[in-house]
């Protein structure tokens, strides 16, 4: 006979006859379960009752969601209290009442049904036995530190005395996700089980049968594995991560080395002594710039335009079952694939046959990588090709919900292919566009029905990037928006909204930071300064390199067709492009020269001959100014795209930053970043830079007057 103790809208606990209870969380006004202040008081207060209930032989904590749990309630962290220390209190009375939980001598066992995340598997941590369904869909980690955060409510010491330092500082520092087996077998939970059911009958059983009520870091006689800190292992943990730990971050994730510095100072100490530690290094982190802009534009923001948010309202869900493609080269290989990956049926559409079927291996490239990682099956992967149709047909476009265009940036071109395959579909149909620079209202001039038209920027490789640009012309009807937003949202991509514009907002942003590197080496800046401190201020890659990779002739295709535009800057980039290009072959990567010299088998690395084009001068300019240099101007780019109608919001221009073109994270996006460095340092510096370098740094009077007025823009 069952017997309910509590029920509220955050958890149930109830005691069966053989004396288990069972607490059973579920959140009925969250779609999941979330590690959140009420809920971890009336968790405690539910396990204290259970404890002291003389007819409780142990106790099974489960979740009535889905998930088990999805981690902190971020709408908490993204709005910290204004006093630190009563704070830091309330952590310290949060680890004290899970340590009375942990020493109350009756044994918990955590039956993990689903994905456990963060506070969710702190939570996790604190039972004395975890069991997990083998589902391979789910994930168990502690990934806060790629929030600018670290584990706060125990991971940082609970699972270091579990799986030895060398492992837990490495998984916690990259914010690892485990699927069940493997958590398994890294020692993150104790058993596995096939089914719900067995998931019960397991936990009942290991308390019933094997219950130990005592953890390892309670056990004088336990040893850590692989040692404790002041061992062989440990020692050089700490002495190599701390060189790899400013390699990777360079410094600009204060939640990581306050997570690595968790762990050497803590561990050594009593375990309460380490907890205090951990909430002393999570306010700190918790109060950082870094963690406020990552919760809420890496989090937040980007999660509100995944699930559609920039949707125009009053429109019904436009499902997309068969999509058009037109050009089978790798972007419109990429859209293809995704498009297939989210089931739907995809014609992809080239000059001959033979070009569609090599535009199709791309996918099937792709999913066999799957198929030998075990992530598929190879029906699954059968299935999946099975939906890519290659043609040189326009008829088979007919019945298409969308056609994407993703031939050469010629204006011609485009005008053609739009042409003939607008004929095939329906007039309530949406066509695109994957353009990068041409301006939409110019390509719809080819199209029949303008208010259907929409740009559709994609990124390469258009498997692994997350942003779709979607841009309207100066027709685009919010139908046509609407469609747009819920055909990226079903290829589980994060779609940005903006106006129409020459480069519109990624390219023509992303275009400044490629420019100014360039103008630095004509400068006298040594290429590799320019490289590393654009990797140092936290850009994925080098300006230099990067112009490598989509070749040095683009640009200078960009600027023969809109020579009017040219001013002293981009006279000097054409000519160092020509310079590179036609008068020395180096056109990039495609032809294995560029700024860089890519041997065959061998790593890339910049070309001798640009100390001879470009001679360098070491004293020239200091490591911060020229990372000043590169992001300042992309910010302000940003703020003149705002200024100008190209932007909508500025939240618009921080995910579209962040997911685009890997603006550094750390700043959470373009205009995040001009507060980050504070409004009246960045017009300052501008100003500064005007002086020195050009007119390309003045500063617009609207953002000026914001500097004076002290505003910000979040």
């Amino acid at each position: 006979m069952e017997s309910t103790i509590i029920k509220n809208d955050l958890l149930e606990c109830a005691v069966d006859a053989d004396g288990i209870a069972t607490i059973t969380i579920h959140m009925v006004n969250e779609s999941t379960n979330l590690f959140s202040i009420d809920f971890i008081r009336c968790y405690l207060d539910t396990a204290k009752q259970a404890v002291e209930n003389p007819e409780v032989k142990g106790v099974i904590v489960t979740s009535a969601h889905r998930d088990f749990m999805a981690g902190a309630d971020l709408k908490f962290l993204s709005n910290p209290p204004e006093d630190k220390n009563e704070l830091f209190q309330g952590i310290l009375e949060v680890h004290k009442g899970f340590r009375a939980v942990e020493q109350a001598g009756k044994p918990f066992v955590a039956a993990i049904n689903g994905t456990v995340l963060g506070g969710g598997y702190e939570l996790v941590l604190t039972c004395h036995h975890r069991i997990a369904i083998n589902n391979p869909k789910h994930r168990i980690g502690l990934p806060e530190v790629n929030l600018g955060l670290l584990p706060g409510g125990g991971g940082t010491q609970r699972l270091t005395y579990l799986i030895g330092v060398p492992k837990a500082t490495m998984y916690i520092l990259q914010g690892r996700q485990f699927r069940p087996a493997k958590a398994k077998q890294e020692g993150y939970i104790d058993q596995l089980v096939d089914s719900q059911e067995e998931l019960t009958l397991a936990a009942k059983k290991w308390i019933l049968e094997v219950a130990n009520s005592t953890q390892p870091w309670d056990d004088r006689s336990y040893k850590i594995p692989q040692g404790g800190l002041m061992t062989k292992s440990g020692a050089e943990t700490m002495i190599g991560g701390i060189g790899n730990l400013r390699k990777k971050t360079h410094g600009n994730y204060p939640g990581a080395k306050y997570a690595m510095a968790c762990i050497h100072d803590g561990i050594g100490l009593p375990i309460d002594r380490g907890l205090e530690v951990e909430a002393r290094y999570f306010v700190k982190a918790f109060y950082s710039k870094e963690a406020q802009n990552l919760i809420r534009t890496g989090f937040f923001a980007i999660n509100e335009a995944k699930k559609g948010k920039l949707k125009p309202e009053g429109y019904d869900f436009y499902k997309v079952n068969k999509v058009g493609v037109l050009g089978a080269g790798m972007m419109g290989a990429g859209i293809a694939y995704v498009s297939a990956m989210a089931g739907m049926d995809v014609v992809l559409k080239d000059l001959s046959v033979d070009n569609a079927e090599k535009g199709k291996g791309y996918s099937k490239d792709l999913l066999q990588k799957k198929v030998f990682k075990a992530r598929m099956s190879k029906d699954e992967m059968q299935n999946i090709l099975n939906k890519i149709t290659p043609t040189d047909k326009a008829s088979d476009l007919s019945g298409c919900d969308l056609i994407i265009e993703a031939v050469f940036e010629d204006l011609d071109i485009k005008a053609k292919v739009t042409k003939e395959a607008e004929a095939e579909i329906d007039n309530n149909k949406i066509y695109a566009s994957n353009t990068s620079t041409i301006p939409i209202t110019l390509l719809a001039e080819a199209s029949e029905r303008p208010k259907n038209f929409i740009g559709m920027h994609f990124f390469s490789p258009v498997d692994k990037m997350p942003l779709v640009e979607l841009i309207t012309g100066k027709e685009t009807s919010d139908y046509a928006i609407a469609a747009a937003v819920d055909y990226v949202t079903q290829i589980g991509k994060i779609p940005i909204v903006v106006n129409d514009s020459r480069g519109f907002f990624t390219s023509r942003v992303f275009s400044t930071f490629t420019c100014e590197g360039a103008l630095m080496l004509l400068e006298g800046v040594p290429p590799a300064l320019i490289e590393n401190v654009a990797k140092r201020v936290g850009m994925p890659v080098g300006p230099l390199a990067i112009t490598d990779e989509i070749s040095l002739t683009l640009p200078l295709h960009i600027m023969k067709a809109s020579k009017e535009l040219l001013n002293d800057a981009t006279q000097k980039l054409f000519d160092l492009y020509t310079k590179m290009a036609i008068e020395n072959g180096r056109e990039g990567k495609k032809c294995g020269k560029g700024f860089y010299d890519y041997p065959k088998g061998g790593k890339k690395h910049l070309w001798e001959g640009l100390k001879e084009m470009f001679p360098s001068d070491l004293n020239y300019l200091d490591a911060g100014t020229v990372g000043k240099r590169m992001l300042h101007i992309m910010a302000l780019e940003s703020y003149r795209c705002l200024q100008e109608g190209v932007l909508k919001t500025t939240t618009d221009g921080d995910v579209g930053s962040l997911t685009g073109f890997g603006f550094p994270p750390f700043t959470g996006g373009v205009f995040s970043y001009i507060d980050f460095v504070g409004v009246d340092v960045f017009v300052k510096e501008c100003d500064d830079f005007a002086a020195r370098f050009g007119a390309r740094f003045a500063i617009p009077d609207t953002l000026r007057k914001m500097a004076e007025d002290g505003k910000t823009f979040y």
